[in-house]
């Protein structure tokens, strides 16, 4: 399945996988990147523009639709789920991928109780909305979120407008992921970038992940909960630029 996606600018190709509940808008604070990056920002499936293919999803599946998009070598920049992704791409299609940045991610996260009664509370309701406050509330810092409701509200629309069977088969997808094995089989350049008060995936997920691959560098952004591109957009820019210069 080709993702829906938009392409901005010119130069490296960079593609950009978002956070789960998200859509490509999600990077919207990134495009200023465009003047020295082609940016392709994409949708996963069940999510902004892209269809919502019947489950179950695991990451390998949503992996090949990035492949799909027929680019590479090519960057690869993702937030949670898009970073899961892209340690997926990273150890199973290295040709494809140059350079690698995870940010607030893991490569494995329990407990998969959790996962279930979140997929089963929106395959009930046939809505995102039972859960849009409570996991809306994990991706900024409560300072943030107060100085910046339009910030917010947009990053909650985008949850709520998600198909609500394809974000239920996205939750059980990052239920069964387990890419411990993986990470030392990934070659790509990779810096991995924390939130320090991310309560959705703390700094020790990150830290594992970086300790695990090859080289790789951990940067910490101080505020900055789940959604750390948004709410550290000119930091998260500025690591961009330096790991993909």
């Amino acid at each position: 399945m080709i993702p829906h996606h938009e392409v901005t600018g010119d130069g490296p190709t960079v593609v950009m996988g978002s956070s789960l509940g998200t859509s490509l808008h999600m990077w919207d604070g990134q495009l200023p990147l465009a003047q020295r990056f082609r940016l392709v920002r994409y949708d996963h499936r069940g999510h902004g523009e892209s269809p919502a293919p019947p489950g179950p999803y695991e990451i390998a599946d949503l992996a090949s639709d990035v492949l799909e998009l027929g680019l590479g070598p090519t960057h690869y920049v993702g937030l949670s789920i898009g970073a899961m992704i892209g340690m997926w791409l990273a150890a199973n299609a290295p040709e494809r991928i140059d350079r690698l940045i995870l940010i607030c991610t893991s490569a494995q996260l329990g407990p998969p109780r959790m996962w279930q009664e979140r997929a089963a509370k929106v395959l009930e309701a046939g809505s995102t909305e039972p859960v849009a406050d409570p996991v809306v509330a994990r991706w900024l810092t409560p300072a943030f979120a107060a100085g910046h409701p339009d910030a917010r509200a947009k990053l909650r629309a985008m949850l709520t407008s998600a198909d609500p069977a394809g974000y239920a088969a996205c939750c059980g997808a990052i239920e069964r992921m387990d890419l411990r094995a993986d990470l030392g089989r990934i070659t790509a350049p990779t810096l991995v970038i924390s939130g320090a008060d991310d309560l959705a995936t703390p700094v020790e997920h990150q830290r594992l992940i970086a300790e695990a691959i090859p080289g790789a560098r951990h940067e910490i952004l101080s505020p900055a909960a789940h959604v750390a591109a948004v709410e550290q957009a000119d930091a998260v820019n500025r690591l961009i630029e330096e790991h993909l210069s």
